[in-house]
């Protein structure tokens, strides 16, 4: 297989073609003549040994080998698009990037304003940053597609050198006319086992915690549905579909917003660390500038407590 006749503009074809379903709209985005992409897309499955598409009076279906192509052709040129931002940055003064990975947790409660202010302190740094759930940052700094990883402690860790973060807690939510709402004192998470459970996707930490603890009580956890934001969470509650635990500083002002109640709880893991990593023995100077700034004795202040509604 040769992968040195692959070149940038017969990937962007082949994925526009899978994207499209249409030679034709491929290569019009590709400002090529039809005839051209054609040729280039075959040169491509030559290379392969394998056809990429199966190809019908409707235009283009990606084959099994066209999937992981497409797959694969699309990381190559974000990595690509990535490289060009970069070198343009840099010649408009940025020295670098680098790529920060965190939790929804940290992002709706301690991120933005620190990285706002760092901003400020460094601006030749340009700080990106992606939202994944605590087991996904973690992979992320493992795999090297993230500088640094801020995620909620119980992620593994192997391979990373942890500090801490913040602390935070989880607490109950729950829509206003349910039976517990008009309570004040902390609950016991094995109490409500009974209960159907919204929660974010599988990694998310909040939803390991519960599953371990409804494993510890030898009883199921009815997890009825699962998404990928605070909001989508409190807006299910809120219709009644069922409970929620997130965490308090994050979820006060959606609570607030949809009169949703909220309630502590007991359990010890619901208070709750959080880590910024990086890969053991990186000692890149600008990742570790910017952990020493976020784990800084000055930047250390919690997120504040509200009194409960």
């Amino acid at each position: 297989m040769n992968l040195a006749r692959f070149d940038l503009v017969s990937i962007r074809l082949a994925v526009a073609c899978a994207q499209s379903g249409s030679l034709t709209a491929a290569a019009r985005e590709a400002h090529l003549a039809l005839a051209a992409a054609s040729r280039r897309v075959r040169e491509l499955e030559d290379a392969l040994g394998e056809p990429l598409f199966k190809r019908h009076a409707r235009g283009l279906e990606p084959t099994p080998a066209g999937r992981i192509f497409v797959k694969h052709g699309l990381t190559l040129l974000q990595t690509m698009d990535q490289l060009g931002g970069e070198l343009a940055d840099r010649r408009l003064g940025l020295s670098r990037h680098v790529r920060l990975c965190a939790s929804s947790a940290a992002i709706s409660q301690f991120l933005p304003p620190l990285l706002a202010s760092y901003d400020r302190l460094a601006p030749q740094v340009r700080v990106d940053l992606e939202e994944q759930v605590s087991e996904g940052v973690a992979a992320a700094l493992r795999e090297g597609r993230a500088d640094v990883g801020v995620f909620v402690e119980g992620a593994d860790s192997s391979g990373l050198d942890v500090q801490l973060f913040r602390e935070d807690e989880l607490v109950l939510v729950l829509p206003a006319a349910h039976r517990l709402a008009k309570g004040k004192a902390a609950l016991a998470f094995n109490e409500l086992l009974d209960e159907d459970w919204i929660s974010l996707n599988n990694g998310a930490a909040m939803l390991q915690a519960q599953q371990q603890a409804a494993l510890a009580a030898g009883r199921p956890l009815r997890l009825r549905m699962q998404v990928r934001s605070f909001d989508a969470v409190c807006h299910l509650v809120a219709s009644g579909l069922g409970l929620a635990i997130l965490p308090r500083a994050a979820a006060l002002p959606i609570i607030r917003a949809m009169k949703l109640q909220w309630r502590p709880l007991s359990d010890s893991w619901a208070r709750r660390r959080m880590l910024v990593a990086t890969r053991t023995g990186l000692a890149d100077a600008g990742v570790q500038a910017l952990v020493a700034f976020l784990v800084a004795p000055s930047q250390k202040a919690k997120a504040r407590r509200p009194r409960q509604q």
